[in-house]
């Protein structure tokens, strides 16, 4: 089976609405996060280039519709990648907020679909639902919200759900609904994609097991008589030299105890989530082999469920390793760093340039205002850009 390498590719940034700080596992550093603050990172990420940004789901985070709908006046071109939950929502009900909210923002709105990996967190939420038949909804469901955003009026009867002329009064802005994300490592979940799904996302695994996973959705979209593109969520810590971005991973986690990780990876086991099964084998909760593939570092997995493995090192390193799940058939990318604010500029103003993407990212040629740059040197003259230290 050949490998469709993309030539393009998008970058998207994160929103923490779950909290932010510049150090992992303690208070220390903690910032509080509200709306000021995001729409801070979100019109970094809008003046950026950015594609867009995920917006995290959970009962961690502040809900990800509201604070969609609250920055999509403050931003211009940024879209906004958001979650359904089948389970906890009518595939009916979806459907109208999802058309809402992508008319309002003139198709800005981008959909992750998320099944829901901790049994615990579904229970408070009054779902309690098992591994299988979590995936069993999200299938039915799917069939359903995907014909409402393509126009058709729905009538079904099914394990379960039942719905008697189900349709939309108003279309959404995207012909036939926005572009449906979704992520899953087990088998039911790898079917859910190849049945329904645009776009496929895999956490930051070593290239040679994410080629495996791309291999298996691929193939299995394919005999559906579909084809799936597929994404890659990851954090990233760049900095001018590989020494300074190492340094900075080390930083990252200096206030990180054992009892914090032990307590941490104590509630990764009990979920279900083959995704997040695989993250935490990837460093086992030690923190001597946390370099797991050439510049994958996965120290944030130690406390933070998901995503738990970052880039490091100086700009074009990380560039190259993008390009390396690229070749492999990646075409988008979502990134963070902590703090959010921050690091969206370093990743911002030192990667992004060098990336190949497919939406325009600031740079000197898009920029209006007067140049050079930098600060006025005595309030006498503009600097050079020789780029020479002082000795």
């Amino acid at each position: 089976m050949s490998v469709a390498i993309p030539e393009k590719i998008n970058v998207l940034w994160f929103l923490p609405t779950h909290g932010d700080s510049r150090y992992l596992g303690t208070q220390k550093g903690g910032r509080p996060v509200d709306l000021p603050y995001l729409q801070q990172v979100a019109r970094a990420a809008d003046a950026l280039g950015y594609y867009g940004v995920l917006i995290p789901t959970g009962r961690s985070c502040e809900d990800s519709w509201v604070v969609a709908s609250a920055l999509a006046p403050s931003t211009e071109r940024l879209k906004f990648l958001i979650a359904v939950r089948p389970g906890l929502q009518s595939p009916t009900l979806s459907a109208r907020m999802t058309a809402t909210l992508d008319r309002i923002s003139h198709g800005r709105l981008l959909i992750n679909i998320v099944t829901g990996g901790d049994p615990k967190e579904n229970a408070g939420d009054g779902f309690f639902a098992d591994h299988a038949e979590r995936y069993a909804i999200t299938d039915e469901f799917l069939e359903i919200y995907r014909a409402l955003l393509r126009g058709e009026t729905v009538n079904h009867e099914g394990p379960h759900f039942r719905i008697e002329d189900g349709r939309l009064l108003f279309p959404t802005f995207q012909e036939n609904g926005p572009p449906l994300y979704f992520g899953g490592s087990s088998p039911a979940a790898v079917d859910v994609a190849a049945t329904h799904i645009d776009k496929y996302l895999t956490w930051g695994e070593p290239p040679a097991q994410v080629a495996e996973k791309i291999a298996t959705v691929r193939r299995k979209a394919e005999a559906q008589g579909r084809e799936v593109s597929f994404g890659i969520r990851l954090h990233v810590i760049v900095r001018e030299t590989n020494e300074a971005a190492w340094a900075e991973a080390d930083r990252l986690i200096s206030y990180l105890d054992d009892s914090t990780i032990a307590e941490a990876q104590k509630v990764f086991a009990r979920m279900d989530s083959v995704g997040q099964a695989r993250m935490s084998a990837l460093h086992g909760g030690r923190r001597d082999k946390l370099e797991i593939s050439p510049n994958l570092w996965a120290g944030v997995g130690l406390v933070r469920g998901g995503a738990g493995t970052a880039l490091v090192g100086d700009p074009a390193t990380v560039a190259e390793r993008i390009d390396e799940y690229r070749r492999l058939g990646i075409d988008s990318f979502i990134f963070s760093g902590y703090p959010h604010l921050e690091e969206a500029y370093q990743f911002g103003e030192l990667v992004l340039p060098l990336l190949p993407t497919a939406h325009p990212v600031r740079g000197a040629a898009s920029i209006s205002n007067m140049g050079p740059f930098g600060e006025t040197i005595a309030g006498d003259h503009r600097p050079g850009d020789s780029g020479h230290r002082a000795a």
